[in-house]
């Protein structure tokens, strides 16, 4: 785009306009997805182009708005955003997408670009490293906390790779991301009717989810699942005390996209 500027002499020359880097921001929390909006519109090249609360006004705002990045937060309600980030990615490989979570790197950052997100950021992090990890995506390359990629690059190392040992404690990073969704649901309060509704899934399978996720756990009953799910949510979802946004900055460290 041009824009004619008049110069003293009176000779009318075009300035030329840099396009900006369209956003979709995705949020379930108003506060938070006006606040990533404002700021990211603070800055000289990028534009929030749209918001949404929900995967189905995702959907519709990517047809209308048509962004460069999708920033996205792993929660929305009921649904699974890797699932959706995995149909996304497929339907559209030349959309990048950015997604953001209070939930533990270690565990969710991997799943995440597993499901072809182009980058990962905690929610913790202070607000400019948002606009690092957009660019770094933007560059063709994938962003992870500098923590994170040394513990992935030590255990490509590690040669025969580490096992874990016998007697040690069941993890969470042995349920898959279906039972890890469900088991999300689970800590938010969602029965397994609610769940079957939310997932357009049978009771039925839901029941055989909760079955695995307690062997996998090593929990003896259901009452014990949904204590450790709802723990496991309060602790890794809902803010702790003293924690505040714009906490300590992070060390990152790019790599190129595969």
């Amino acid at each position: 785009m041009e824009i004619p500027k008049t110069y003293p002499s009176g000779k009318i020359v075009p300035e030329r306009h840099i396009a900006k880097t369209r956003i979709l921001v995705a949020d379930e929390h108003p506060l938070l997805r006006h606040g990533i909006v404002a700021f990211i519109n603070c800055q000289p090249d990028m534009i929030a182009c749209g918001e949404a609360d929900s995967i189905p006004i995702i959907r519709t705002k990517l047809a209308e708005t048509r962004p460069h990045v999708l920033v996205i937060g792993l929660r929305l309600g009921a649904g699974d955003c890797l699932e959706f980030v995995k149909a996304l990615k497929a339907q559209n490989p030349g959309l990048l997408i950015l997604v953001y979570s209070a939930f533990e790197e270690t565990i969710f950052a991997e799943r995440a670009l597993r499901s072809g997100a182009n980058g990962y950021l905690m929610k913790r992090a202070i607000k400019e490293e948002m606009l690092t990890a957009i660019r770094d995506v933007l560059r063709g390359q994938i962003y992870v906390s500098r923590d994170l990629a040394l513990r992935a690059f030590q255990r490509s190392l590690e040669t025969p790779p580490r096992t874990r040992a016998q007697g040690d404690l069941p993890v969470i990073d042995d349920l898959s991301d279906r039972e890890m969704h469900i088991f999300q649901l689970i800590g938010s309060g969602l029965g397994t009717n609610k769940i079957a509704h939310s997932l357009n899934l049978s009771v039925k399978t839901i029941e055989t989810h909760r079955e695995n996720i307690k062997r996998k756990l090593g929990l003896n009953s259901g009452r014990q699942l949904v204590e450790r799910a709802f723990k496991y949510v309060e602790e890794n979802f809902l803010p702790q005390k003293g924690e505040i946004a714009g906490g300590r900055k992070k060390k990152v460290v790019p790599f190129p996209a595969a």
